[in-house]
């Protein structure tokens, strides 16, 4: 007498489901894994091309500075038009950050990381010249919340690099700029290495 196929039995069969069903959690983790990985991976990667975007804007605006003497407020002598902190630079430049509807030939540009706008960060103002108090009274031209830190020097003669620099009183502009920049964009935040812009030399 031959006996028919034998089946699986219901024990046999759970077993058999609880292992797919390990697999499977075992296999959704580790993707979940990867896309977290890929995810970011890819946030790191705009975050770093945010940054060096920032960076590369500045150091153009930056290496548009002119040696432009005028009377700085109601001041009557003629003084260079050039000052710089840690956080703030005050120049005139011949390519205006933001163009104006008409040529014009020299812009009063301000480049500061600004913590009393409503959203602290990089703050780009500008005002055409000539005119009385430039820097004060220049509009906002751009603005990047995503810029937590700006630190920027200023090269010597001497090759050494300063915190500050006074057009008026050293009557020239620095040989160089060296700016340094961090961004926070999707919780990634970057630090490109310090950017150094040379500068023309001299007074007007």
């Amino acid at each position: 007498m031959t006996r028919g196929p034998r089946g699986f039995t219901l024990l046999e069969v759970l077993i058999a489901l609880a292992i797919v069903g390990a697999l499977l959690v075992i296999a959704l983790g580790g993707m979940r894994v990867a896309l977290g990985a890929w995810r970011q991976g890819e946030d790191r990667a705009e975050a770093y091309q945010h940054v060096r975007g920032v960076a590369l804007s500045l150091a153009r605006t930056v290496g548009s500075a002119h040696p432009y003497s005028a009377p700085r407020g109601e001041a009557p002598d003629s003084v260079l038009l050039f000052s710089g902190s840690e956080t703030r630079l005050e120049f005139v430049a011949q390519a205006p950050p933001a163009p104006f509807p008409v040529p014009i030939a020299f812009t009063a540009v301000v480049v500061a990381f600004d913590e009393s706008v409503e959203r602290p960060g990089l703050v780009i103002r500008q005002r055409a010249l000539p005119n009385r108090n430039p820097f004060s009274e220049a509009e906002v031209a751009f603005h990047d919340p995503t810029v937590t830190s700006l630190a920027l020097g200023y090269m010597d003669e001497s090759g050494n690099f300063r915190d500050t620099w006074d057009g008026a009183q050293d009557k020239t502009l620095p040989r160089a700029v060296r700016i340094t920049v961090s961004t926070t964009l999707n919780g990634q935040t970057q630090t490109l290495p310090p950017l150094t812009v040379s500068l023309r030399v001299g007074t007007e």
